[in-house]
């Protein structure tokens, strides 16, 4: 049974930092794939920044140098550093990661349960 745990969402106030993790755990092959999206009350789930297998991070354009994605292979583990924080950076943040279980040839879509960051002005 795989699965995508988040962590290190809070409060925090405009301009501040947060660095959110995000493991998947369970019987794992490969992970190609490693997403952060974040969901505003109201509002679409939308893709805040990506890092896959091999190639280059990509970011939203409103987040832009102020956030990094970064992942840790062998932890099958990634990470969203979020500096200079905006009131409008308040949402759900959710991690998703695309893996193919240990015996199996396709890959699923998986999705961590979310974690709250509310940035205060």
């Amino acid at each position: 049974q795989v699965q995508l745990v988040e962590s290190g969402g809070g409060l925090v106030q405009a301009g501040g930092s947060l660095r959110l993790s995000c493991a998947a755990s369970g019987t794992i092959r490969r992970i190609s794939d490693m997403r952060w999206y974040r969901q505003a009350p109201g509002r679409q789930r939308d893709l805040v920044a990506g890092f896959p297998s091999g190639g280059s991070a990509h970011y939203a354009d409103s987040v832009k140098g102020r956030f990094t994605i970064s992942r840790d292979n062998a932890k099958n583990m990634v990470y969203l550093q979020m500096n200079s924080l905006k009131p409008e950076d308040t949402a759900v943040y959710y991690c998703n990661a695309k893996i193919t279980g240990e015996g199996l040839t396709w890959e699923y879509d998986y999705w961590g349960q979310g974690t709250q960051v509310t940035v205060s002005s």
